[in-house]
């Protein structure tokens, strides 16, 4: 029985190509999902700052609001001063008077902190959103070269493919079953090479009969430990007399005289 080691050999370069390319592609969702996410912190950084300025600004109001209660009452002492009959009573006023304008004279102090918290407050917003715009320009460039990358990745992937077509009809049925069914089994490798007597995957030494068997390359021989098909690298001279299919996208250098 003929072996078609030469073709399972390029099938399986590029399945592992295959392989390759559509890990790639799956994993560009994921790319394009955490650049989202990216730019949302960013977006979140501005958003917190501008909720602190809102913050500040009702926290001001709400003081000036008290600062105006507390002068009304204060105007209203001073009328009952007119009004009082004792001294004692012209005192307490007095001192809810005195009492009431430190008050006022405390809370303006924290209006005036607030006033100058809210200046770096919109420094700080200027600053993150002078941030945004470059951080969201260099992540949307980012997210531009992923999605140019996956165009690329995409076309490769159906060149490949073409190849892959072009190998099945090459191999007898048989031996693309066996290749089809070992791949299953082992993560897409159907195949492993003997490098110095041993099973370059699994390291298991092939007993010499096997390997008598192996080099007249007149049967499948399998590694008896990980199953997969077992071949030696034949030299230049006696490759595959049909030629390796080529990459359709690949130009011919030898062309260009």
């Amino acid at each position: 029985m003929d072996i078609s080691f030469d073709t399972l050999i390029q099938l399986q370069g590029v399945d592992s190509e295959i392989a390759v390319v559509n890990a790639e592609i799956e994993a560009i969702p994921q790319k394009i999902k955490d650049i989202d996410s990216e730019i949302k912190a960013t977006e979140a950084v501005v958003s917190e700052s501008k909720d602190k300025l809102a913050g500040n600004q009702k926290k001001r109001r709400e003081m000036e609001s008290e600062v105006k209660s507390l002068r009304e009452q204060t105007a209203k002492y001073k009328r009952q001063l007119n009004d009082v009959k004792t001294n004692k009573e012209y005192s307490t006023l007095l001192k809810e008077i005195e009492e009431t304008d430190h008050r006022v004279a405390k809370i303006e102090e924290d209006i005036l902190n607030e006033m100058i918290a809210a200046d770096d407050i919109e420094k700080e917003i200027k600053s993150a959103l002078k941030k945004q715009a470059e951080e969201e320009g260099r992540l949307k460039s980012e997210q531009d070269r992923i999605l140019a990358e996956q165009k690329e990745t995409e076309k490769r992937k159906a060149a490949l493919e073409k190849i892959r077509t072009a190998l099945l009809p090459r191999i007898p049925p048989d031996q693309l079953s066996l290749y089809q069914r070992i791949a299953r089994k082992t993560a897409g490798i159907a195949l492993s090479p003997v490098t110095d007597d041993f099973c370059s995957i699994c390291q298991l030494r092939v007993r010499p009969q096997m390997l008598d068997d192996l080099w007249a390359m007149k049967e499948i021989i399998t590694c008896e430990a990980c199953g997969r098909i077992l071949y030696h690298r034949k030299p230049a001279a006696e490759a595959d007399p049909e030629g390796p299919v080529d990459d359709p996208n690949r130009k011919d250098d030898s062309s260009s005289d």
